[in-house]
């Protein structure tokens, strides 16, 4: 069995978790390929920085800081104490120094003319995820965002990084705009991974910043159209706050509401021009959009357990029985 789905942010990396633990008990031989989210992706100090692909790698690969959800574990920081000491921006940024281990690699094989979906699996070899992380593009296409600029007040375009990093999301926002997507082709992993799945998952992730700017990537739409799987996806809202980050944000700003329904709708039903066969909220939400199956279960992803339910029932949608 092949599974695909559509990752991104820190929710992306602990469903993949729940999944994994799910199949590797309940159908071994199962295979997992994750279509990651670039948008966030940012060159820093001449370093290339992926924080979502190094999210799912580190948290698949038992590396990840359990409380904070990203970066590296037992980490320190001083090289990124040198920069600052020299006064050489972005200071806001952090920079562990595992971490600039992997950015390093990431940097010196991108520069050597591999493509960023070759330089993820051999990052991977090292990491071993037992699922496959496919960068959607490898091409450039990063998120940035409008906002109101904080001295003159006028509108201006900043990385996503920058917007959510240094100004905490504080800011006048009003839209987000995929630089490069255009541009952009999707992997040829990516596309396959999704038109040879036996079901097709969108991961709990911000639907604007991390599933969305996966799918302003020309011809990611028309493959999930096309698959010959459904397409399930998990609400990432539960009541109308986001299971983390600033998801409620976010669509504001493009004039969603924050809810489970309201975010079902805007990915629409596949029977129309949208992508759903399938959407999962949780047991006190309800969500009503027409051509859509929706179920309301748990979603909590309290422990790996939890979240492992959490897959099945949305394997369990999309018609596939373990």
């Amino acid at each position: 069995m092949k599974v695909a789905v559509l990752a991104g942010g820190v929710g992306g990396a602990k469903f993949l978790l729940g999944l994994r633990h799910l199949l590797e008990s309940a159908s071994p031989g199962a295979e997992i390929a994750a279509v990651v989210n670039v948008g966030d992706d940012a060159w820093m100090h001449g370093l290339k920085i992926c924080p979502d692909l190094d999210s799912c790698m580190y948290t698949l690969g038992d590396g990840v800081d359990g409380e904070r959800g990203w970066g590296q574990k037992d980490e320190t920081y001083s090289a990124w104490d040198e920069l600052k000491a020299y006064g050489v921006e972005p200071t806001w940024f952090t920079l562990g120094d595992r971490d600039i281990g992997t950015h390093l690699v990431r940097s010196q094989m991108l520069a050597a003319g591999y493509s960023l979906t070759d330089v993820t699996e051999a990052l991977c070899a090292r990491w071993r995820p037992r699922a496959r992380l496919l960068p959607v593009t490898d091409d450039r296409s990063e998120t940035h965002v409008v906002v109101a600029d904080p001295v003159s007040g006028e509108r201006t375009a900043i990385h996503f990084q920058e917007w959510w990093v240094k100004h905490r999301a504080k800011l006048q926002t009003f839209g987000f705009a995929f630089v490069g997507a255009e541009k952009a082709k999707p992997s040829a992993q990516a596309l396959a991974a999704i038109r040879e799945a036996d079901a097709v998952l969108i991961a709990p992730s911000n639907p604007v910043v991390s599933i969305g700017a996966i799918l302003a990537v020309p011809g990611v739409r028309g493959a999930l159209r096309e698959a010959k799987a459904p397409v399930v996806g998990l609400s990432p809202i539960i009541g109308d706050k986001p299971l983390r980050g600033m998801a409620d944000i976010c669509l504001a700003a493009i004039g969603v509401a924050s809810s489970a329904e309201a975010v079902g709708s805007y990915y629409g039903a596949r029977l129309d021009t949208g992508l759903l066969d399938g959407w999962l909220v949780h047991e006190t939400d309800q969500a009503l959009i027409p051509g859509v199956r929706s179920l309301a279960v748990p979603l909590l992803m309290t422990d790996l357990d939890a979240t492992a339910a959490m897959a099945r029932r949305a394997l369990e949608l999309a018609g596939v029985a373990l």
